[in-house]
Order: structure tokens, then C-alpha cells, then sequence
């Protein structure tokens, strides 16, 4: 579904993706763990388009994705829940939902996508009419990715879902996030600092370190891999 073939990024002199190669199958559950710095959420920013490449091709369903615009690119079946949930403060928790349902083939599935939104997170609906910028963090985690199914993705790439959360939200978070990718056979695509979390979930890892892929391997193996078990899962 998503083929990334030496992806390079930089910001002014400094390089924050160096020759990065992905691969997402569809229906994958596919995690990318790293320290702060290694480029993750750059990597989430060149597929959405809010930053461009200096290098390298991204490809989803066989099409250039670098020759459509940004905000063209929901519409084709990816949906970005960014880090920092940045939910619509001043819009109720509806109004925040609907905007993910903006592309006319999502729209015309609004009605059945909020009613999944709501068997998901079913604070969501008690909370309707309130304003997003007085949730809790959780509940605008679960509005942010409410937001994103809003879409009816085929690939929802999810951003730091835990940044900020109690443990307990944060397990629930993740049980929700699973729950999206088995019953719905919906591909995922997560960045995740907690590298115990997101690799227990995942059909696939990627580990990032200073803009370059430093290992890859299934959930098992990384989880085994010495290296990783003292540098992220302080084994």
C-alpha cells in the first residue's frame, strides 16, 4: 500500500531524513519507535505533504504521491492524526468529528462513521456539544482519532497517541487502536516513543535512530533483540 524508497528531508543545514526505505502492506500493522530527534514525525509530515523531500519517492496504491497536492491526499484514503491531537479548541467534539469527514466520499459515509466513532469512544457522544479545547487529554486523543476515521481511511497514520496520557488512558488508547486494525482489517501506520507498546502491537517494526532506519524486523524480533530491549525497553 505505502512504498517509501530513500526518503531524504532537511530543514535548513540539518538532515532529518537520510535515505529512509518503508514498506506498508495493506492491512499491516506497522510501527516506527525512536528517541526524540530520529525523525519520525517528519517522516508522518512528507507523506501528508507538509514538508517537502529533498530526495527519494513515496508511493501509495501504486501512485506518485509526491505529485498530488497535500490536500488532495485525504481523499485518497490516508488519514494523519498528528502528534499533539491538535483538535479545533474553540468547535464541540461534533464539529471536530465532521471536519475528518470533509472529502465528498467520506461525507457521504458521515452518518455510519460517527456511529462507529461512537461504539469506539462512547464518551464522545455524552460530550457532543462541549467544546474540544475543555476535554482532557484523553478524551481529545480520542476525538483526534475519531476525527481521522471520520475520513474512512485505508491507511490511518497515528502520531505519538499516547504523548501526555495517564497509563491507564494510554492502555485503553492502545486497546482501541487494535481493536480499529483487527475488526476493521484497516492499515496502520504508528509512531510511537513507547517502543514496548507500539512493537507488543504491531505486525512490523521499524526503528529509527538520527534520520535512518536502524533496524527492522517483526514484533517478535525486535522485542528479543538485545539492543533494543536496553536502548527503548530498559531490559
Amino acid at each position: 500500500m505505502l512504498r517509501i524508497r530513500e526518503l531524504s528531508v532537511h530543514y535548513g543545514g540539518l538532515c532529518a531524513l537520510d535515505k529512509v526505505s518503508i514498506d506498508v502492506e495493506a492491512g499491516q500493522f506497522v510501527a516506527i519507535v525512536g528517541p526524540n530527534g530520529a525523525g519520525k514525525t517528519t517522516l508522518f509530515k512528507a507523506i501528508s505533504g507538509t514538508v517537502g523531500p529533498s530526495g527519494g519517492t513515496i508511493e501509495y496504491k501504486g501512485r506518485d504521491l509526491l505529485a498530488v497536492p497535500p490536500h488532495q491526499r485525504p481523499a485518497l484514503g490516508i488519514a494523519h492524526v498528528p502528534e499533539h491531537r491538535q483538535v479545533f479548541p474553540s468547535m464541540t467534539v461534533l464539529e471536530n468529528l465532521q471536519m475528518g469527514a470533509y472529502a465528498p466520499a467520506a461525507a457521504a459515509q458521515w452518518k455510519r462513521s460517527l456511529e462507529l466513532i461512537y461504539e469506539l469512544f462512547p464518551i464522545l457522544a455524552e460530550r457532543g456539544t462541549q467544546l474540544a479545547g475543555t476535554l482532557s487529554g484523553g478524551q481529545q486523543q480520542m476525538v483526534a482519532i475519531g476525527r481521522g476515521l471520520a475520513n474512512v481511511p485505508e491507511l490511518l497514520m497515528l502520531d505519538e497517541p499516547s504523548m501526555g496520557l495517564a497509563p491507564a488512558v494510554v492502555d485503553m488508547i492502545f486497546d482501541r487502536i487494535q481493536q480499529i486494525h483487527k475488526e476493521r482489517e484497516l492499515t496502520i501506520l504508528l509512531v510511537e516513543q513507547r517502543a514496548a507498546e507500539a512493537l507488543e502491537s504491531c505486525d512490523l517494526g521499524y526503528v529509527l535512530e538520527t534520520g535512518r532506519v536502524a533496524m527492522v524486523g517483526d514484533n517478535q524480533q525486535l522485542l528479543n533483540d538485545k539492543r533494543l530491549q536496553q536502548s527503548y525497553l530498559g531490559l
